[in-house]
């Protein structure tokens, strides 16, 4: 009888971000590159998003190249979660921002509704949410949503 070697068991590992470079078009729709848009933000260079929609723009990017650390350092301490969960078979294609309300230098709240599209196993879909900011020590950050049809 003859052994055959087997590999150990590994966790699947994460898939890879898409490959989106500070010259790319922002996914976020905005007309700037990613780099002078939401990558700023996502790095750091740019400080924090100073409204809540651009706030909103940089956690859908932050979603496109599944920047993890970004979006927990975005988000409300009390619904904080542990980690993102990307799903390996989600492409986020776009986004369209409908209404933002408050959420300027001027206020300490703020919604944004947006709908954002993706393809899932090859079939198109759509996420449409209200989003509630809040300031968090001077900083914006997302604190839940209510998804909607």
């Amino acid at each position: 009888m003859s052994r055959r070697k087997t590999r150990p068991r590994t966790s699947p590992a994460r898939p890879p971000a898409p490959a989106v470079t500070p010259e790319s078009p922002c996914p976020c729709g905005l007309d700037a590159s990613y780099g002078a848009c939401c990558g700023r933000f996502h790095t750091g260079t740019g400080g924090s998003a100073p409204t809540a929609e651009l706030l909103m723009r940089s956690r859908y990017s932050a979603f496109v190249v599944r920047d993890e650390a970004y979006l927990l350092r975005s988000w409300a301490p009390e619904t904080r979660p542990g980690e993102v969960d990307f799903d390996p078979g989600m492409r986020w294609t776009g986004l369209e921002i409908e209404s933002a309300g408050d959420g300027t230098a001027f206020h300490q709240h703020g919604t944004v509704t947006f709908t954002a599209r993706y393809v899932h196993g090859g079939e198109p879909g759509a996420l449409h949410e209200r989003s509630r900011f809040a300031r968090h020590e001077g900083a914006w950050v997302y604190v839940d949503g209510d998804v909607g049809e």
